[in-house]
């Protein structure tokens, strides 16, 4: 099969690739191959089953067109400050220019015009005067949020508009390796059950986001494709009231807070805020349970969610950290039978497990209903329990009752974008031809900044066509 350009992966850096080609009038043939199923049809049975089923061959909620990403919170951080470090490969101006840019294409493919987080200015210096006496940083990120199920719609919208513009979408296709020849990309080798497919193609993007980071870091090593071990993020989901949470939920609906907590002194973030929002499980392959929350338009709980993650970076001699966070994640999951396990923070301090009956004696129910009831730090690397302890410490000075003895952590919440690719600001790596973006490249780290470096992608496709 011959193609002009073949994308590898249909989340959010993939499509905005296509769609730049297409707003600025390429004729180049794009062929865009997704793991997974179209976004109408992907469908997770725990909403009937009630419980995870792990559904094979992959995940309904991290693979499909629009990613994981979608399918979670469904929110867009509008500032360069917020989503990996790509401005520090293109500028932080750009950087802002494009995130303006691809904000207006999903306002125009049906995204809530309300932006949240900008309203209360003396607040927000409020919260960020308690932020700094706690020794943490406030970053105020306006949020546009979608939903999870708006932006099921938004990108629905988009799938359709690719489709009626050209692109020819291969579902259900697995990428099993990419065709060098010396230093140049000649395409990719996908496969459909007993069908083995080459598609040759000038253009080769691989855009496969967190889900295929671990398969990409082995493509680069095995083709000599420039890169270096990364960040890798190991933390838990914290679960409380949404009385807790109110004022920052208000003013900030996201409150970004970032510290590096004593005595290791690594980074220590909040990510991912939900504010009335589920808690839910990811499975990734080999049978890996993470947690994550998904936060809807029109459907509310009682509870706030949000991430807290300890960032680890390693040297000489060891290089694998996404196989690192891989095996903190199995020694959980074996702990809690192949479930997400829970436990409340004040028995955390007290060095004793969580019972079920416990959780349901408490004030915070969790909303991850097979969540088991367990010790989490049986599993957790002492270093990483000592920075979210401490780090919650913290945030209880900015947010009281955060660190309250029914506060609920579920565990693992795992981020898998530690292989860093090496590119130049065209975002052209090592080998001719070939370009990775999104979340999977490791410059990336949510929706909004992975759309962009697509956008960054296809207008410089589409000036060499010019």
């Amino acid at each position: 099969m011959k193609t002009d350009i073949v994308i590898v992966g249909a989340g959010p850096a993939g499509i905005f690739t296509a769609l730049e080609l297409i707003r600025r009038g390429s004729k180049k043939k794009i062929v865009m191959v997704e793991k997974g199923v179209a976004v109408e049809k992907r469908r997770c049975p725990k909403a009937k089953t009630k419980d995870c089923v792990n559904c094979k061959p992959y995940c309904h909620i991290t693979t499909g067109f629009s990613g994981a990403g979608a399918f979670s919170d469904g929110k867009l951080s509008l500032s360069y400050e917020v989503g990996g470090d790509l401005p520090t490969l293109i500028g932080e101006n750009t950087a802002q220019e494009l995130i303006n840019y691809a904000d207006g294409i999903y306002l125009e493919f049906g995204a809530d015009t309300k932006i949240e987080g900008v309203s209360d200015y003396e607040a927000v210096k409020e919260i960020r005067k308690n932020a700094i006496q706690a020794g943490l940083k406030l970053v105020d990120c306006p949020i546009r949020h979608m939903g999870t199920e708006k932006a099921q719609d938004i990108y629905y919208r988009i799938e359709q508009y690719l489709i009626e513009n050209g692109v020819e979408l291969m579902f259900g296709y697995e990428c099993d390796n990419v065709i060098l020849q010396e230093d140049k990309c000649l395409g990719v080798v996908i496969h459909k059950g007993e069908e083995n497919l080459e598609i040759f193609a000038d253009k080769t993007v691989i855009a496969t986001g967190r889900r295929g980071a671990e398969w990409l870091e082995k493509i680069c090593a095995e083709h000599s494709i420039a890169h270096q071990p990364g960040t890798v993020d190991i933390g838990v989901r914290v679960e409380v009231r949404n009385e807790v949470m109110e004022k920052v939920n208000d003013v900030l609906y996201e409150s970004k807070l970032i510290g590096y907590p004593r005595p290791f002194k690594n980074k220590v973030r909040t990510f991912c805020q939900n504010p009335g929002g589920f808690v839910s499980q990811e499975n990734y392959d080999d049978d890996l349970a993470v947690v994550n929350g998904h936060s809807y338009k029109d459907k509310k709980s009682d509870n706030t969610n949000l991430a807290i993650l300890c960032s680890h970076n390693f040297s000489y001699p060891f290089n694998q950290p996404i196989a690192y966070a891989q095996k903190v994640g199995e020694l959980t999951n074996m702990l809690g039978a192949g479930h997400i396990m829970v436990q409340r923070f004040g028995d955390i301090l007290d060095g004793k497990r969580t019972w079920e009956k416990e959780l349901a004696q408490s004030n915070v129910r969790p909303t991850l209903k097979d969540a088991v009831a367990g010790d989490i730090t049986a599993a957790m690397p002492y270093r990483s329990m000592i920075n979210i302890i401490n780090f919650i410490q913290a945030v209880d000075q900015v947010v009281p009752g955060f660190a309250s003895y029914e506060t609920l952590l579920y565990s693992p919440e795992l981020k898998f974008y530690s292989n860093r690719v090496k590119m130049d600001k065209d975002l052209n790596t090592n080998v001719k031809g070939l370009h990775c973006l999104g979340d999977s490249s490791g410059w990336t780290r949510g929706l909004m900044m992975a759309s962009i470096m697509g956008v960054l992608m296809g207008r410089k496709i589409a000036e060499q066509e010019d």
